[in-house]
């Protein structure tokens, strides 16, 4: 997953940003991998490489998408001084499109209709086996766990498991990860909301 301010977000989709700096300790993405970019889609890695402050020059800026190379340097310093001996990594990239994302995903704001609507859906899933909130509540528990060890967690085969899984992402309740999954903010308000009241027990005197 890459993280970018939603400032960004707009050069991105449209191509004018292909290029962004980071102050990470060791690589996090590689080159030709695709990356999740919440909420615009997928971002593809053309190159990354490790290079010194000094090398970044104004045209570098405006690919990043900052109006000066001052500015670009100014936000890496945001995370600890630096001079221009200091070394960062550079990553080209590009838009790589929406990624299968569903725009409902990001609606957490669900009243008593939407979630009657949802449980009735997942019902119908479910048919004559649930398995629809057993998966939701292991996805929760467990995020970004690799889909075969989350399918063996259920005794279950992980071919079938992904294609279930997808049957919830359609739904806006599951997001995909480059391993593993996540509830989506709406997923994880529908499971608040939903969640079976606990019972209480009176005490006796």
């Amino acid at each position: 997953m890459l993280l970018f301010k939603k400032p960004f977000h707009e050069g991105l989709k449209s191509g004018a940003i292909t290029l962004t700096y980071r102050r990470w300790k060791k690589p996090h993405v590689r080159a030709g991998g695709r990356y999740r970019c919440h909420p615009i889609g997928v971002l593809e890695v053309d190159a990354v490489s490790q290079v010194k402050v000094a090398s970044i020059r104004a045209r570098d800026a405006a690919r990043a998408g900052f109006a000066s190379r001052d500015a670009l340097v100014a936000y890496l310093a945001e995370l600890g001084p630096l001079d221009d001996d200091t070394e960062v990594y550079r990553v080209e990239l590009h838009y790589g499109g929406d990624g299968d994302r569903v725009e409902i995903a990001l609606d957490d704001d669900l009243g008593p209709d939407d979630v009657a609507a949802i449980g009735a859906r997942l019902a119908k899933m479910d048919g004559d086996a649930p398995w629809t909130r057993a998966v939701l509540a292991l996805i929760d528990a467990r995020p970004r766990v690799a889909a075969s060890k989350l399918a063996a967690e259920l005794g279950r085969e992980t071919a079938p498991f992904k294609v279930d899984v997808r049957k919830l992402k359609k739904l806006g309740l599951t997001q995909s990860f480059e391993v593993g999954y996540e509830l989506s903010p709406r997923g994880r308000a529908y499971l608040a909301a939903s969640a079976p009241a606990r019972k209480r027990t009176k005490s006796r005197t």
